[in-house]
């Protein structure tokens, strides 16, 4: 049988199930990645565990979303991480030295391997051939103790690239025109394969670019071939005995095909406030803006920085607008130095900030109110930027950079001159802020400051209980919104009890009082439409509202990583299964359940009812088996301590 490159990688990996989509797989992972915001949750879960040392190949621990120390909380996490990492046989990058998905991709990535990372954009090493997934959290601690990570075999879409990118056309637009085609929803149950001749004009970074917001349609992940152009990336990084060569057998088959002119893709903007509100950059020329944003996880690579550097070198950028320089890994910054590529940027007026996530996460460098922001980064949520009225438009470097000179948006075409010509240099390997693991962890001890708490307990969801619908809202509600980022927020990521008080707040202010009401009782519901959870990873955005007393989710679908949150946390997610039942629940109508144990083992529709009319609400799942056990226990954690006997409950 001809196999794609998909095909062979999951083969390779497989431990349970077949490639039939829609069964569920479990996966041996080879490689993991956690970031602070997110990693914090993670080893205290492996604390909890009692492991002695990561089971994996490789993980790594990398510092890159909580980089402002204003108090004393990063800083202790900081510390907290790095003693972690070491206690746990893990590699640990310290702050500073970059966002995770570049630099894993620079000093970790091997072809042909598995990650799972606690990080949505984790499929950015999908650029590398690799099956490289993002998490919750506590799938990712499951997967450094050894076990395998399941999901339902997602359909293979297979992406034919043809042609070459015209001048002032990058690989951002490239990933823009597929959310053009197919929106914020059009990936999932997917993953997406990109093969064909116009490959050979994308180098691994601008995979990267596009790899990596496979995340915002939603995808599994994506995956490009372990090729000549990733050899030579490795080689690069002195790193090529990593390399091993993974392609498609001639004549391979996929589940769906699209092809993609590469030639005829235009400069293309996504408009607030979703990745996938894209329309030409031509629609949208002439609009004012406040701030050009140049870098994040999305446009990491050498020449995002340098074509942005040769675009405004000699000249200055518009008065009053904030040229934001976000360098995405500290080899990638000492390159661009000495190439004088950030002389440029801040002769032009460029505000140079740490390499990191920095604003992408809501980590400073938020926008004015009222006023545009034009961006390289993944995402344009409401309120992710820090401000919460916000109006944030995602572009390419070229765009961005075309726009900063003019102080308002721009195709970058219509600039007079000619396209910059780069010739990059070979970058200098300095691991210095890349600890790796220690070869005796006997005598670790972890290192906690007073705002690292430990996990809440949760009890198992009875089988009668009533409760009322807190919240009820629309679709595409994303993680940021049900639980926001930024420097406010990120620095209780280890405090469930002090970080559920933001829980919902962009949707309603008035969730957390109205949550610890019923949290006394008998808990709550929510209620959403399509896309529900879509976005980032973190598990917070499950565990506060579960702190809260959250029991049931009711939405049209989920996005594919909250779904499993929810269930690794005990939370029960149905959905409709007549969408029309939506219109009929407002808030605060009061949900019955009836022998809910029982109807949720049957894997059949039933019925539950709104209490006022007694009217039923037919409501269905697609929870495996495992999810079950899961959901029934109360969550993983408690599954865990039925395993190791702690509670035979």
């Amino acid at each position: 049988m001809k196999k794609n490159v998909t095909q062979k990688l999951i083969e390779s990996h497989l431990v349970h199930g077949t490639l039939q989509p829609g069964e569920e797989i479990g996966l041996k992972i080879d490689q993991t990645l956690t970031q602070d915001a997110t990693g914090t949750m993670v080893m205290l879960e492996l604390e909890a565990m009692d492991l002695d040392r990561a089971k994996t190949e490789v993980s790594a621990q990398y510092v890159d979303h909580n980089l402002i120390q204003e108090d004393y909380r990063n800083a202790d996490d900081h510390l907290f991480l790095r003693s972690a990492a070491q206690k746990f046989g893990i590699f640990y990058s310290r702050p500073g030295n970059g966002v995770s998905h570049p630099v894993h991709m620079q000093r970790l990535a091997v072809s042909g391997k598995t990650l799972l990372g606690s990080d949505s954009h984790t499929c950015a090493n999908g650029s590398m051939g690799m099956l490289a997934m993002g998490a919750g959290g506590i799938d990712v601690a499951m997967a450094i103790a050894g076990e395998p990570y399941y999901i339902k075999m997602p359909q293979i879409m297979g992406v034919k690239l043809t042609g070459k990118l015209q001048d002032w056309v990058s690989a951002k637009d490239v990933i823009l025109e597929m959310l053009r085609r197919y929106d914020v929803k059009g990936g999932v149950g997917k993953i997406i394969e990109y093969y064909g001749p116009g490959l050979k004009h994308l180098s691994a970074m601008d995979r990267h670019v596009i790899a990596n917001m496979g995340a915002e349609l939603g995808a599994t992940t994506t995956v490009f071939p372990s090729d000549q152009v990733v050899k030579e990336f490795l080689k690069d990084q002195n790193r090529e005995k990593d390399w091993v060569e993974l392609t498609a057998d001639r004549g391979a088959q996929y589940d769906i095909d699209v092809e993609l002119d590469l030639s005829k893709i235009e400069p293309l903007i996504a408009k607030p406030s979703s990745p996938g509100n894209v329309v030409p950059v031509s629609e949208v020329e002439g609009e004012p803006i406040y701030q050009s944003y140049i870098g994040s996880s999305a446009n990491p690579g050498y020449r995002d920085f340098a074509i942005a550097a040769e675009i405004v070198k000699g000249k200055r950028v518009a008065p009053g607008l904030s040229f934001d320089i976000n360098p995405s890994s500290r080899q990638l910054l000492i390159q661009l130095s000495q190439d004088g590529h950030i002389a440029s940027l801040l002769s032009a007026g460029g505000r140079m900030h740490q390499a990191g996530c920095n604003g992408c996460i809501g980590m400073g460098q938020a926008p004015a109110s009222g006023r545009n922001s034009l961006r390289t980064t993944p995402r344009n949520f409401p309120g992710r930027s820090g401000t919460r009225e916000d109006s944030v438009f995602l572009c390419s470097p070229e765009t961005a950079a075309a726009s900063a000179l003019t102080g308002v948006i721009t195709d970058p075409r219509k600039l007079e001159m000619p396209y910059p010509k780069l010739k990059e240099s070979k970058p200098i390997i300095d691991d210095a802020l890349l600890e790796a693991p220690l070869e005796n962890n006997q005598d670790v001890t972890l290192e906690k400051g007073p705002n690292i708490t430990a996990i809440p307990n949760f009890d198992p969801i009875k089988d009668n209980f009533e409760v009322p619908v807190l919240l009820k809202m629309g679709d595409n509600i994303s993680t940021d919104e049900i639980l926001a980022g930024g420097a406010r927020v990120l620095p209780f990521r280890s405090n469930i009890q002090r970080i559920s008080t933001y829980a919902f707040e962009i949707v309603d202010d008035t969730y957390y009082e109205r949550a610890m009401k019923s949290r006394d009782k008998e808990g709550h519901a929510i209620v959403a439409g399509y896309n529900y959870g879509q976005g980032s990873s973190r598990e917070h955005a499950a565990l506060a509202p579960r702190y809260l007393g959250l029991k049931v989710v009711l939405v049209k679908d989920f996005a594919r990583i909250h779904l499993q949150n929810l269930i690794n946390f005990g939370i029960v997610p149905i959905r409709f299964l007549e969408e029309n039942d939506y219109n009929k629940l407002e808030q605060e109508t009061i949900l019955v359940f009836k022998d809910l144990r029982n109807n949720l083992l049957k894997k059949e529709p039933f019925d539950i009812y709104i209490k006022s009319t007694n009217e039923p609400i037919k409501v269905v799942h697609d929870l495996t088996d495992r999810h079950l056990e899961l959901i029934l226990r109360g969550g993983i954690i408690n599954w865990i301590k039925y395993r190791q006997g702690v509670n035979k409950a």
